[in-house]
């Protein structure tokens, strides 16, 4: 095995490194997700904790890590006899962000069982994970199947593994530690509230701090064991207070008064369901055991906020995470009761201001700086008559940020066809799970096996095998793998137009309310997402193909607006985006959003003519792609419409985009029906 890095030895990190040892001393708290920027030692903490666990003792040659004193009467290597016991290590068991459904949760040996009729079961990485640490390193690239198998067996605390008609239980309770960064993509809501504690990470901005880095890190690697013997004082030391605590956990008073605070401060922050008061409330305990005191204080219900509710208070993918401190003060303050004066001692290495930090206070909506929206401005183009309504300009022109419109549930936009893309929730897509549509000879192992066509296959060669009986002889070639059908996630690359002719504020922000919208159904459905946008003199990449649908939309809120319309350009770095994008996942199948009125002022002497060419080649590539059009006025152009046809897509108004706007026409045809029958 391999020598950690010690624990003891992360330089800063406080609230990390309490987080994590709150889950040592009290396994109930429910684990950790640590999110940052990369290259900020999440992983190296992580797997220093596991070298602090106290053994564990164990079933001898029991697979699913059976605890002798209460072994679970349905182990698939039981019953359990007097076979007596053994202790080992506490495991941490990592889970790989591209490993299979099998690799997880365990698989069967399908030919013996169909041609033996026995289990064959191999326990997969839940079951060497029970009773110790499951890591997911970057857990929100982890796919959806997995997320569901970890949400049931971490909700559930056992795996249920079902393959055709054969069925195992085994146990499967573990701490569950995830990294993540953020600018990598968001969790699903169910995910993040599985995860008791959370913390954000970034690297030290002090140079004394950075230095000392570099020296650990650089004197672990040159001598390993070396290093960890330097530390050994300092981790067994540590060990024996995670003992301690362990002893003082049970003699913990949680009072009235404390369980009020909790309760209070749940509700204010408007965090769904009751996880989050357990939560909170297993770690201030968790928090009062540490500091060796046997009654828990308000400072622990404070520094258990801290770390159990900010990834549970955001009410969408947008909100900004952390918590407003001031607000939580002024709760705890108001429900304040009678409760002893001892100074809390929080911190991972002994006295002091170790405890975690509070993540800032929450952003005012629309930005720093941005301007009050009027109720009322006409739209106008570049050069306006005096007496017209201003627009606040910027450098050289251009128009200030403009703040979106409130964001809407939109239409189901998908690309035509059957794909073979990543899992998710927008496309046709032959996937691992969903439907049984057909099958197929097995290319590599067997995962899902398509039991009619197996028989039908085997069925004609039974005479020449010399069958006998009422038994079916199989053999390898027979075996049929299902063919499955389900849903896959895009990469979804909106092209925005940002000139002048979509300068006016209203228009602007409700441009920016659909293009958003569009953007939170992307993270639902679990997308990739691009940002192009196009004005002035030519086109830019705002943002490249990423996960991270926050990062979308902090770069739409802040998009400046004005001057001409390069509407080739727009469309043609959006063709050098999207096959590039080819070449790195050629399985991920892209949809374009064009957002724009139609119009063309820039590029070359014949604008139109050059974005219609331009389109053109996107329809040549097979691009699927629907064009929102913004045209507004009176008086209207149709250009949008055209540029729809060139693409070979759709066009949609911003009215249409919404989900309701279907339904509204067919409530309007049906009353305007049943008023002509009365009539």
């Amino acid at each position: 095995m391999s020598t950690r890095f010690p624990f003891t030895a992360v330089v800063g990190m406080d609230d990390l490194r309490l987080a994590l040892l709150l889950n040592a001393v009290s396994p109930a708290v429910g684990g950790v997700l640590v999110r940052g920027e990369k290259g900020t030692a999440k992983s190296t903490a992580v797997r220093a904790l596991a070298g602090l666990l106290p053994e564990v003792a164990v079933v001898a040659g029991c697979r699913f890590s059976c605890d002798p004193g209460a072994p679970d009467p349905g182990c698939p290597d039981g019953p359990h006899g007097d076979g007596g016991a053994e202790a080992r290590a506490a495991r941490m068991v990592e889970l790989p962000v591209g490993a299979s459904e099998d690799r997880l949760v365990g698989s069967l040996d399908i030919e013996k069982a169909l041609a033996e009729g026995v289990k064959a079961f191999e326990p997969g990485l839940l079951a060497a994970a029970h009773r110790g640490i499951l890591y997911v390193d970057e857990v929100n690239l982890l796919s959806d199947h997995l997320i569901d198998h970890l949400l049931d067996a971490a909700a559930m605390g056992a795996s249920h593994v079902e393959r055709e008609g054969v069925s195992v239980r085994h146990a499967a309770r573990f701490l569950l530690v995830g990294t993540m960064n953020p600018e990598e993509g968001e969790l699903r809501p169910q995910l993040l509230d599985r995860f008791g504690l959370t913390v954000e990470v970034a690297a030290s901005r002090v140079p004394e701090e950075r230095v000392e880095v570099v020296r650990r890190r650089l004197a672990f690697e040159d001598d390993p064991a070396g290093f960890a013997a330097r530390w050994a004082g300092e981790e067994a030391a540590l060990r024996a207070r995670i003992a301690a605590a362990r002893e003082v956990l049970p003699r913990v008073v949680l009072g009235d008064a404390v369980l009020l605070q909790i309760a209070a401060t749940c509700a204010a922050f408007e965090v769904d369901g009751m996880r989050a008061d357990i939560v909170m409330a297993r770690t201030a305990t968790a928090l009062a055991a540490w500091a060796g005191r046997e009654e828990v204080t308000s400072e622990d219900v404070r520094q258990a906020a801290l770390l159990a509710l900010p990834h549970r208070r955001r009410r969408n993918p947008f909100d900004a995470p952390g918590m407003d401190e001031d607000k939580l003060d002024e709760t705890l303050e108001r429900f304040q009761g009678d409760e002893p004066e001892d100074d809390p001692d929080p911190g991972p290495d002994g006295p002091g201001d170790g405890g975690p930090g509070g993540g800032g206070g929450v952003p005012p909506q629309g930005g720093e700086g941005a301007a009050p929206e009027p109720d009322s401005v006409p739209e106008q183009a570049p050069g306006q008559a005096p007496g017209q309504a201003p627009v606040p300009q910027g450098a050289a022109g251009e128009r200030a940020a403009v703040k979106a419109a409130e964001p809407f549930r939109t239409r189901m936009l998908s690309v035509p066809g059957v794909g073979d893309g990543a899992a998710g929730r927008r496309s046709r897509a032959r996937t691992e799970h969903g439907r049984t549509t057909g099958a197929t000879r097995p290319r590599g192992a067997l995962t899902k096996l398509h039991l009619s066509a197996t028989v039908r296959a085997a069925a004609p060669h039974q005479r020449a095998r010399g069958r006998s009986g009422a038994g079916l002889v199989l053999r390898r070639d027979d075996l049929r793998q299902a063919v499955r059908e389900g849903r896959e996630g895009n990469l979804v690359l909106f092209v925005v137009d940002a000139s002048g002719s979509m300068a006016a504020r209203r228009r602007m922000g409700a441009v920016k309310g659909a293009v958003l919208s569009l953007l939170l159904d992307a993270y639902q459905r679990r997308d990739k997402v691009g940002l192009v946008t196009f004005r002035g003199r030519g086109a830019e990449l705002a943002l490249p193909p990423t996960s991270s649908v926050d990062a979308a939309a902090a770069r739409l809120e802040e998009l400046p607006t004005g001057g001409r319309t390069p509407l080739s350009a727009g469309l043609l770095r959006a063709h050098d985006v999207l096959r590039v994008e080819r070449l790195r996942d050629p399985s991920r199948r892209a949809l374009l959003v064009v957002v724009t009125d139609g119009r063309a002022t820039g590029g070359g002497p014949d604008p139109l003519a050059l974005a219609a060419r331009a389109a053109r080649l996107h329809a040549a590539d097979g691009t699927a792609s629907v064009v929102v059009d913004c045209e507004a006025g009176p008086v209207r152009l149709g250009l949008a419409g055209n540029l729809a046809r060139e693409l070979g897509g759709t066009a949609v108004t911003l009215d249409e985009l919404r989900a309701d706007a279907i339904a509204g026409l067919v409530r309007d045809a049906q009353v305007n029906h049943s008023v002509r029958r009365a009539a």
